[in-house]
């Protein structure tokens, strides 16, 4: 007779060795541990700043990113973590509930309450507001509308009355100050007075006036008041900056050539400046279709993306360019690719 052979149940199984084991195990903790270390650090970075309770204006504007509002955060001490901040922000699942405006923000607000504020558009209603691209009679009636009287911001809008301001030492004796209002939001109580507001605008225009910014216009054969009045025409021009750098470029390679201009902002400006219509065809010393060269003075304030866009553009070769009707800005290096550009992309704002 044979005996059975019995085998245990468990004695067909592989055995896996104890150092894989033993590996696997300390690998799936490691990345639990590491979720649990990724989201302190999360909940972390959601809290307010610190407890002071100091109010800090900012403005969003018009078409600002997350990615850039998160920045500006960060760099007024707003947030802890651009990063964290725009993670929570596409959390709620949308790309970009951030509404434009000025708004009143603490320290010690956490990143929750600070987009729910930005997301509702809770905007500061004790500013006085000077908005990018404005032109200085522009200027003058939002501070009469904010209640100061007429007599009071003419005599603010006076350069005499800031002869030693450091902003304002490049500027022709007889001009105004238009192109040197630097767009800002500026706190006002009962006893502000407007040229408080206008003197605390020159100072910013003058911070973003760095001796780079300057050595960068004159290394371009412009002087600052013709570096200040190119960047107010880019500022009308372009909204994106990288569009600002290549129109800068493209104006500069014009001046550079003996090209005429040819913008339409400086035109209408003329035309508005001689108490007409917005026109295109008014003959005026701005309209560059008519004029070679830069236009007499600025024509609007200028932010801070147009004094770069002019001090470092683009290193393209581009000659013309056209902001189609979508706001895309085309660009091209010859006439027949411009007028092709234009027919395809700007039939409404160019009549085609």
């Amino acid at each position: 007779m044979f005996k059975k052979k019995s085998y245990e149940l468990g004695s067909r199984r592989r055995r896996w060795p104890k150092r894989i084991v033993i590996i696997f195990v300390v690998v799936v903790m490691a990345i639990l541990l590491g979720m649990v270390g990724v989201r302190q650090y999360y909940n972390a970075n959601l809290k307010s700043v610190s407890s002071s309770s100091e109010t800090t204006v900012i403005t969003v504007e018009k078409g600002a990113t997350v990615d850039e509002v998160a920045k500006m955060l960060k760099d007024k001490k707003l947030i802890r973590s651009d990063l964290v901040f725009q993670l929570y922000i596409r959390s709620k699942e949308t790309t970009n509930p951030l509404i434009a405006g000025t708004y009143n923000l603490q320290p010690n607000l956490s990143t929750p309450e600070i987009v729910s504020i930005l997301s509702r558009g809770k905007v500061a209603t004790n500013l006085v507001t000077i908005l990018p691209g404005q032109r200085i009679d522009q200027i003058r009636e939002s501070l009469v509308n904010t209640g100061f009287s007429k007599e009071a911001v003419d005599r603010a809008l006076d350069p005499a009355m800031y002869k030693d301001n450091p902003a304002l030492v490049d500027k022709p004796a007889e001009a105004s100050l238009e192109g040197y209002l630097y767009p800002e939001s500026f706190q006002r109580t009962a006893s502000t007075k407007p040229e408080e507001i206008v003197a605390a605008s020159l100072k910013l225009m003058d911070e973003h006036l760095t001796p780079e910014i300057r050595s960068a216009f004159a290394a371009k054969g412009l002087s600052v008041y013709q570096g200040i009045t190119l960047a107010s025409i880019v500022e009308q021009e372009a909204f994106k900056q990288n569009d600002r750098d290549q129109v800068a470029q493209v104006f500069l390679t014009r001046l550079q050539k003996g090209m005429p201009l040819q913008s339409d902002p400086t035109a209408k400006y003329g035309a508005i400046l001689a108490g007409q219509g917005p026109s295109l065809t008014y003959n005026s010393p701005y309209n560059t279709y008519n004029v070679s060269g830069l236009p007499p003075t600025p024509i609007s304030n200028v932010s801070a993306g147009s004094l770069k866009a002019v001090a470092m553009p683009a290193a393209t070769d581009w000659v013309y360019f056209v902001a189609g009707d979508d706001g895309t800005v085309h660009f091209s290096r010859t006439i027949e690719e411009h007028e092709a550009l234009t027919k395809q992309y700007c039939t409404k704002l160019c009549g085609n």
